[in-house]
């Protein structure tokens, strides 16, 4: 949580992160770049409930399986990419192994994202950037002027969820 310069409205944001992941390291770095210190839940240790992923998919326009993570899971061992399977049964494994949620899921006063790639989160995010950013890999995101290295402005788009 941060403050707006000028202003004494703080900024919630909550990043569902994964330490070991390079996506969630940049978003989190992104959002701190804006001068946004966020809640950081270790989705892993502290998974959301049900209804709480519900409503994140939800707000995020996700379905079950869009939120459903293959690579380095248990996925195929639980016969989850059976497209016969009901969002139920695919919710009900994403709270039997948290690894199978996708990562990482950003909510902001602005809507809520699964920030894949990292940048996504700059469409959410309240604040500018304040500097350049290069991702782990050498990817170069925004620029010194906070624009983003395409040259789209690094600022809100989208509508609020």
């Amino acid at each position: 949580m941060t403050e707006q310069e000028g202003s004494a409205k703080p900024v919630d944001v909550i990043i569902y992160h994964n330490p070991d992941c390079g996506t969630s390291r940049n978003t989190l770095a992104l959002i701190r770049n804006a001068g946004i210190e966020p809640h950081i839940i270790d989705y892993r240790t502290n998974p959301p409930s049900r209804t709480m992923l519900v409503s994140l998919m939800n707000r995020a326009l996700l379905s079950p399986r869009e939120l459903l993570r293959e690579k380095g899971t248990s996925f195929a061992d639980r016969g989850l990419g059976d497209p016969a399977l009901p969002d139920d049964a695919l919710i009900d494994a994403m709270m039997a192994d948290p690894l199978l949620i996708n990562r990482p899921l950003v909510v902001t006063p602005l809507g809520v994202r699964l920030c894949r790639p990292s940048e996504t989160v700059l469409d959410i995010l309240p604040l500018p950037q304040r500097e350049a950013f290069t991702k782990e890999d050498g990817e170069q995101v925004v620029d010194a002027h906070g624009q983003r290295a395409n040259g789209q402005k690094a600022s809100v788009q989208g509508i609020a969820r």
